[in-house]
Parts: C-alpha cells; structure tokens; sequence
C-alpha cells in the first residue's frame, strides 16, 4: 500500500486571528485505509476539523484523544425518527455520542445532509427543524449546549436564484421551513452550513461561467447591481446565502455562514473536461488560501468563513458520475491524487514533508491537554484517585470542598476529573501522570465551566 502523505491543507491554526478549513471524510470505499491511520494522517498535519457523514464508532473511537475536533452527522433516513420525540433523540445521543465524549472532541452535530433538496416524499420539511430541536434539547439537558452545536448542511438548490447574490432568496416553497432554520441557528449560535460548489455551475452553464471565475481566478470580477464585485464564484454563492438569510428578516442578528462541502474533482465522465488534476490542485489550493486569508466575501469583508474541503479520499462505491467518486485529495490505498506544493508554513523549518514514510518529519501539537475521569470507570476506582491525589498525591482540593467552584455537581467522578487534572499538570503531564489505574484519560477540551477552571500548567 502507498503510503499516506500530507497536501498542503492548513487547518484551524491555533492563532485566533486565523479561519478554519476542515476535511470531509467520508467512506463510501472498499479500499479505504482503516480510521485509525487516516486518524494518524491528520494528526501529523494542522488539520484540526473533520467532518464524517455518520456516527462511524470505528472513526470517533480513532480520534479521541486526538486535538482534532469531530462533526458528526444523523443520516437522512433517521432524521424522521429522531424528530418524533425528545425520548428518541435522547436515546440516539446516549447510543451514538455519549461514549465517545469527552475524549473525542465532538463539536457539532449535523442533521441530515442537504435534507430540503432531496425528491424523496417521505422527508418531511417540518421532521428537519423538530430534530434539530430535540437534538438541542438533549444537549442542554446535559449541559453541553455550548461546546457542541445542532446545525444542518444546505445545498445551493435551497436558493430561488443564487445571481445577482444581492436580490437571492430562498426557493418560496421552503420559506416557512428555512424562517425556522434560520431562527434556531441564531437562538443558539450555530452555523448555517451550505455546500457550495462552483465546479458543478461552471459544468452546467459552460457558457456563461468562466472557467476563471469559478477556479477563484476572475481578475475584472463580476459586477453586482448594489456595487459588489466578484472574483470568485465562491464568494458570490456564499454572498447569494447571505442575502437569502436577511431577506428573511434576519438582517441584524448574527448568523455565521459555514461552507460545509467545497471541492472540484479530478477525474469526470468524457464531457467533464474541467474535471482534472490541473484544476484540482487549483481550485483547493486557492480554497486554502482563501481561508488563511482571514478576508470574507464582498458583502462581509471582515466576516471569516469556516471552509471543510471536500474531500479527503476517492471514494469508489460513491453513486452518480465518475466526478462524484473523485473530488478526494487521496486515492484508496493512501497515494496521492496528484502532486501539490507539500509546504506547511507555520511548521518549524522552511519546508518539511509529512507521512509515514520513514525519515518522514512529524508535527507534533502543541495545544493545552487536561486529565479526566473516564465516565464509566467504576466509582470505587475513582474515589480511591480522588482520595490519593487530595492526599499523598499532594494535589489542593479545596476547590472541590463544599462551597468551593468545583463543589458542583457534588459526584465523585467530577471531583476525580479535577484532581486528576491538577495531578497530571503538577507532574508535567507525562501520560502515565493520566493512567490511575485505567481510571484516567487525556483530553484536548477544555473540562472547566463557570467559575470551575481546570489547571493547564
């Protein structure tokens, strides 16, 4: 098998100042490389989001512990299900999620893929927003409303019109669905997702789209009737949502607009002349510049957009055209699509390569790590830690004592999670400093809330 080496894919620095590019991975293959690998891949690179289609146990199992933040998907076909009650939907969470927090950093939850543009009858608009309600009364009854958000991915077919982007609306016959969308996102601070492609417009209109244009290269750009120029198709498409939103009357509450899916394939049917390693490599290097580049759309210039390139493999049992099973930036044994400057700019040294090849050079992160009480670790177990670190382990519990801002909620795997932390911090955060036991798990998310702060250092 060919080994796996990074393209120059930056990803969510850890710089405030800097956007997101996240990968989907999906996996629809028979040659695909197991979870784990793929999981070592990203980890060696600055990629720091992935998105899957699923809640693949082998794929979040792969990334605990990771520093790569997850975004998780309910299937279309159990969306129905889920919208029936609260009980359901916290079920499916109990079932699909909660094993695998805190070690695996699940972020968001997205609901459906592109539901409201599907032809199957069967799929109630209205079964959309009251799944995303119930998944997002779940969380609150958790308490993990702010770490993890309930959005949903939108194709460009939501649109009546996507051109100009300034006069774009949404299609009237989802108006009602997509009012309620649109107000449950800025209610709780979630994204609105669409994925946009400007490869597929440039296929079906060849000519009337430049080539240029949609491969982010349009230096004139195109002129919209309110003074906004474009030179690149992504913008306007991103813009056309936008506008869609405030027409909604959502114009002065803030809704952040995420580009869920966008690539260009490789490979095409014999019509497909645009479908090429060339182009490719074009468009998702100019992708990734464009969301290093801290800059918006013509409509926003200082609004970053989070991207998610799509996609990280070929994926062969993909159904549709031959494009469709080949916008992946690997092929299925782990080779590369074609070359690509392998530069990583924020990596210490000029220029460094990376993959599993031997001498290959590996980036290792830097982020805050914390120890917790694993969730299921037997309570006898737990208390035995919490008693050793608040004791010969020399750790100061008095923030877990009654009246302390660690004292709730008053269980002792909580109190555990705390002594642990400032156990494994005080004694350099060696990951046998974690073990206790087995009791013991390292974690990239922050486990503080309210004025309970975990130690870092």
């Amino acid at each position: 098998m060919a080994l796996l080496s990074l393209l120059p894919i930056l990803l969510l620095l850890p710089f405030p100042t800097v956007s997101a590019v996240g990968i989907n991975y999906g996996t629809l293959g028979n040659n695909l490389p197991p979870p784990k690998k793929v999981a070592q891949l990203l980890q060696a690179t600055l990629i720091d989001k992935v998105k899957i289609y699923d809640t693949n146990p082998q794929i979040l199992q792969a990334f605990s512990n990771s520093g790569i933040d997850v975004i998780v998907a309910v299937e279309n076909n159990h969306v129905a299900n889920i919208s029936s009650t609260k009980s359901v939907a916290e079920d499916w969470f109990s079932a699909r999620i909660a094993p695998f927090i805190p070690a695996t950093s699940i972020v968001a939850i997205a609901v459906g893929n592109e539901y409201l543009a599907t032809d199957d009858d069967d799929m109630d608009p209205n079964s959309l927003i009251q799944a995303m309600q119930n998944l997002h009364e779940v969380l609150l009854s958790r308490g993990l409303d702010r770490k993890i958000k309930i959005t949903t991915p939108h194709s460009m077919a939501v649109l009546a019109t996507s051109f100009p982007p300034s006069a774009s609306t949404f299609a009237t016959t989802l108006m009602p669905t997509m009012t309620s969308i649109v107000a449950f996102l800025a209610d709780t601070g979630s994204p609105f997702m669409v994925n946009a492609y400007p490869y597929f417009a440039y296929r079906d209109n060849p000519t009337t789209v430049s080539l240029e244009y949609a491969l982010f290269g349009n230096a004139t750009g195109v002129h919209d009737p309110k003074g906004y120029v474009y030179t690149n198709m992504l913008d306007a498409q991103i813009d056309a949502i936008r506008s869609a939103i405030v027409s909604l009357g959502f114009g002065n509450r803030s809704v952040h607009i995420t580009v869920s899916e966008s690539g260009w394939p490789s490979k095409g049917e014999p019509g497909e002349s645009a479908a090429s390693p060339d182009n490719a490599r074009t468009y998702n290097s100019r992708l990734i510049t464009k969301a290093q580049s801290n800059k918006g759309t013509p409509m926003k210039p200082n609004d970053k957009i989070d991207i998610f390139l799509f996609a990280l493999f070929n994926e062969n049992k993909k159904e549709g055209g031959s494009s469709e099973r080949n916008f992946g930036l690997f092929n299925g044994d782990g080779s590369k699509v074609y070359d690509a400057d392998l530069r990583c700019e924020f990596c210490s040294g000029s220029k460094m390569d990376f993959g599993f090849e031997s001498g290959s050079k590996m980036v290792q992160r830097g982020p805050s790590v914390w120890c917790v009480a694993k969730p299921h670790a037997e309570e006898r177990v737990v208390q035995g830690v919490l008693d050793f670190c608040c004791g010969p382990g020399g750790v100061d519990c008095r923030d877990v004592y009654e009246n302390g801002p660690c004292f709730g909620p008053n269980k002792v795997h909580a109190h555990a999670s705390y002594a642990m932390n400032a156990y494994y911090q005080m004694h350099g955060r060696n990951y046998w400093n974690c073990d206790f036991k087995g009791s013991g798990l390292v974690t990239f998310s922050d486990p503080s809330y309210g004025t309970c702060k975990y130690s870092q250092e």
